[in-house]
């Protein structure tokens, strides 16, 4: 048979494809030089602010003798309560509809709900926290409100990506579970979620990055833009990194700008490090099991 009559839909579709490739490839330099160009602004206004006193010192309405100690303390208050709240929900959820949930509709209109529950504006869980945690348990303006109310934003998102783990595990490795006399727990706790604990882990840390970066929520809730002392229990005021920043950009004070850009420099190390940790972690549990 000639082939002749394919070459011209084959020449177009190569075409297509180069045109798509050379299309994301300029999109992905794009997006890299904003950033970097981003970066290159922050670090020249906020590296010279930059040291000991800076990370020690409370929030002051002078300049000079600003710190951005009580955000620091706040924002590792906040993010240890939303771990200790959303991880083991979203696991134990995945887990149930992964392998408990019977398949029928209930159970596809229950994960519909949590797939779009992911793609929620970050402002309603504000709204969302301030009516229940807020006001109707009565936390207040606390750190357990707030960590509630990030616990609401990241859980669709620790569910999915906690199943995603789950499927990934070999059905053979049940199979041989079960076939040894274990039990579905038995099997469940031994077996699969050890094999599973890398994707779990890095879908939790890569939600705990977004929550720590969010500020819409905390403000709906009422958190402090300025406060001078570190929280010591769940039920104390607080503040967090980005709404320390949102506060000295308010400001009209050159220097109070400046050290916002210290504070998003701050802000990107504990990213960078809760990102590191995911890979590193994940490494570990995959070259273990």
């Amino acid at each position: 048979m000639n082939d002749a009559r394919f070459l011209p839909k084959q020449a177009k579709r190569k075409r297509a494809g180069a045109i798509f490739q050379a299309v994301c490839l300029v999109s992905i330099g794009f997006s890299i030089a904003v950033l970097a160009i981003l970066i290159v602004d922050v670090s020249r206004d906020g590296l010279r602010w930059l040291s000991w006193d800076f990370l020690s010192r409370y929030p002051s309405r002078i300049p000079a003798r600003a710190g951005i100690k009580s955000a620091i303390l706040g924002s590792l208050w906040m993010m240890a309560l939303t771990a200790g709240i959303s991880f083991p929900l979203g696991v134990g959820a995945a887990i149930y509809l992964e392998e408990y949930a019977p398949r029928n509709w209930f159970t596809r209109l229950l994960q519909t709900n949590i797939s779009n529950l992911a793609g929620v504006p970050s402002i309603v869980y504000g709204i969302l926290g301030l009516a229940i945690f807020v006001r109707f348990f009565g936390f207040g303006r606390s750190v357990l409100a707030g960590a509630a109310t990030l616990a609401l934003l990241i859980l669709p998102v620790v569910i999915i990506a906690s199943q995603e783990a789950l499927k990934a595990v070999p059905n053979s490795l049940r199979e041989a579970s079960y076939g040894v006399g274990a039990t579905k727990w038995q099997t469940i706790r031994y077996q699969v979620l050890p094999v599973a604990l890398p994707g779990i882990l890095t879908g939790t840390i890569l939600s705990l990055s977004r929550a720590i970066g969010e500020t819409a929520p905390l403000i709906m809730i009422g958190a402090l833009t300025f406060i001078a002392f570190a929280p010591t229990s769940p039920m104390d005021p607080f503040t967090v990194l980005p709404i320390q920043i949102f506060n000295w950009t308010a400001k009209p004070q050159a220097d109070f700008h400046d050290l916002a850009a210290g504070a998003i420099i701050v802000l990107l190390v504990v990213l960078l490090v809760m990102n590191a940790a995911a890979i590193v972690l994940r490494n570990r549990y995959q070259k273990r099991f």
